[in-house]
């Protein structure tokens, strides 16, 4: 019998982190579009910290998934053997 490859999936950790990054780069990316004030601003010298730190969330968690989509972990059928 052939036997079928099992991938972690959902289960893989980077998977986790991914999206944990992106549900924070999404809040934050959210937060620095509508809820940054002049005050705000002021405080960070004129830049805008919570749009480019969601910005950068987001582009982590994207490379967190597609990393382990690219390399999958590879769970054996059997753990005794090997």
């Amino acid at each position: 019998m052939a036997e079928r490859k099992h991938e972690a999936g959902a289960f893989d950790i980077r998977v986790f982190i991914g999206s944990l990054l992106g549900i924070y780069g999404v809040i934050l990316l959210l937060t620095g579009l509508f809820g940054t004030s002049d005050a705000d601003l002021a405080k960070s010298d004129g830049l805008n910290v919570n749009l480019w730190t969601g910005i950068a969330l987001l582009v982590s968690a994207a490379l967190f998934v597609v990393w382990s989509r690219l390399r999958p972990v590879v769970v054996p059928d059997d753990p005794d053997e090997g």
